[in-house]
């Protein structure tokens, strides 16, 4: 009985996985590109935080803004809208503030600078990124990268081996192989995910400046 007991609990022990023992038996190359990897879901995570928090301030829009901003214009008060303009950090307030500092000229000229200010303020908010839709698509293929060297490795100790064949000299490269094309799988979803939800956040941003940029130039259409 107890040696039963004993076989039971020796090969639980066997069945039993360890993410970091599996690193370590995949060998140098991959550590290395698993490493990479790691390196790259750090920078991923740390841009989306960076830019989430960021695009969530932007996003944040007094309901009360443009009703002072038309109070302050129609009462010919301009450098009252221009202070509030500039005390509103926010991407609308940005823009009305550039369309306030062109009013006299053409409306055509005003709606100009307040697209030429918008893009502007678009590229601030999708400012790095990109680097996270290069993660997505990179990662997955550094993973196969570590998927061919782990093959390598076991075809070499196949060759080697003369015609014995042993799992043993095999699991090296298999755990190379599996352990790298895991890794890197699972680093391209975080970063795809994370990408578009960036994105999906950023073009809410666009269409509440474009609702306050048509506001505006409605507001300069109106009869005196």
């Amino acid at each position: 009985m107890q040696e039963e007991t004993g076989l039971v609990d020796e090969i639980s022990a066997e069945k039993t996985l360890s993410i970091i023992q599996l690193i370590k038996d995949g060998g140098l190359g991959g550590q290395v590109i698993i490493a990479i990897l790691f390196v790259l879901l750090a920078v991923a995570l740390y841009i989306y935080f960076e830019r989430f928090f960021a695009i969530k301030a932007a996003s944040k829009v007094d309901k009360n803004f443009m009703n002072q901003i038309r109070d302050h214009v129609t009462g010919g008060n301009l450098d009252g809208a221009k202070e509030l303009c500039e005390s509103t950090n926010s991407p609308t307030a940005r823009l009305i503030g550039k369309g306030i500092s062109r009013i006299g000229k053409p409306l055509e000229d005003i709606n100009k600078a307040i697209e030429n200010a918008g893009k502007l303020e678009v590229y601030k908010l999708e400012r790095n990124v990109s680097v996270i839709a290069t993660i997505a698509g990179a990662a997955p293929m550094i993973g196969f990268l570590g998927t061919v060297i782990g093959m390598i490795i076991a075809i070499h100790e196949i060759a080697n081996s003369g015609g014995q064949i042993d799992i043993k000299l095999l699991s090296d490269g298999l755990y190379t192989a599996m352990t790298t094309t895991v890794a890197g799988l699972i680093v391209g979803i975080v970063a795809y995910i994370t990408y578009n939800h960036l994105v999906v956040r950023t073009d809410k941003v666009v269409y509440q400046m474009e609702a306050v940029s048509v506001d505006f130039l409605d507001l300069l259409n109106e009869p005196a």
